[in-house]
């Protein structure tokens, strides 16, 4: 048995492993899907999450148990899940990065996403002129950006259920060497038809930090909706 923590993205919560996690189970495995501070369930205040409390809850799951995790980080959760790599060199087996923010040592996402001319993320951001704690992000726009091979059901599901972003997390850079983060093995899974964070810049972030291997899915931005079987079987295939 091997135990699994899944890291969602931006906006997300730990609602979008639903269909994930049963498949995982069934195979044996524990598997813990936190939500992160000011996400899915958890009331956290915008103002008062960081980066820091983002990898805080990450650490006491890991440190709840000697077996090491196979770490998964989806999207913006590649960051959380490097910084504990760079913490937690030794309670993590494997971290892998779903079409995820792969970024090395003293860059923010903030700082990556302003080279992503492609993607339709980053225009459809709505920053607020009297909080900057937190950005929302377009109703109208989450499909397309998102989930464009999910199903109706699993859209309606990410319109209720998705919340503002803390702002604080994706600002924050990165603070990594090579003999923390750099001896953590590393698995990338390429989402093809990923609107959000784009093949060419998935394909630079794996090249420019190389991955013991990289997968591929013919998806949207969320293949925990559109082929969570298939998502699963990559997953257990990193602990053959």
């Amino acid at each position: 048995m091997s135990r699994f923590v899944l890291i969602h993205g931006a906006w997300h919560g730990a609602w979008c492993w639903y269909k994930v996690i049963p498949v995982l189970e069934h195979q044996g495995h524990e598997v813990i899907a936190p939500d992160l501070p000011g996400h899915g369930i958890d009331r956290t205040p915008p103002n008062r999450v960081s980066l820091k409390s983002y990898t805080d809850r990450i650490c006491d799951i890991l440190d709840a148990s000697e077996e090491p995790a196979i770490l998964v980080g989806h999207s913006m959760g590649g960051i959380p899940v490097t910084q504990v790599a760079e913490y937690r060199p030794d309670r993590i087996r494997t971290l892998v990065y779903l079409t995820a923010f792969l970024l090395p040592n003293g860059m923010s996402l903030f700082d990556e996403a302003q080279t992503h001319d492609d993607s339709l993320a980053p225009p459809n951001m709505i920053f607020s002129d009297n909080d900057p704690s937190y950005v929302n992000f377009r109703m109208e726009a989450l499909r397309e950006t998102f989930y464009g091979d999910c199903s109706d059901a699993d859209n309606t599901l990410a319109r209720s259920l998705v919340t503002p972003q803390p702002q604080s997390p994706l600002m924050t850079p990165l603070q990594t060497t090579a003999e923390n983060f750099g001896r953590v093995p590393r698995v990338y899974i390429e989402a093809l038809q990923d609107k959000a964070i784009t093949p060419p810049v998935q394909k630079k972030m794996y090249t420019n930090l190389p991955c013991q291997q990289v997968m591929s899915m013919d998806t949207s931005h969320s293949p925990f909706f559109s082929q969570p079987e298939r998502l699963a079987g990559h997953l257990l295939s990193v602990i053959e």
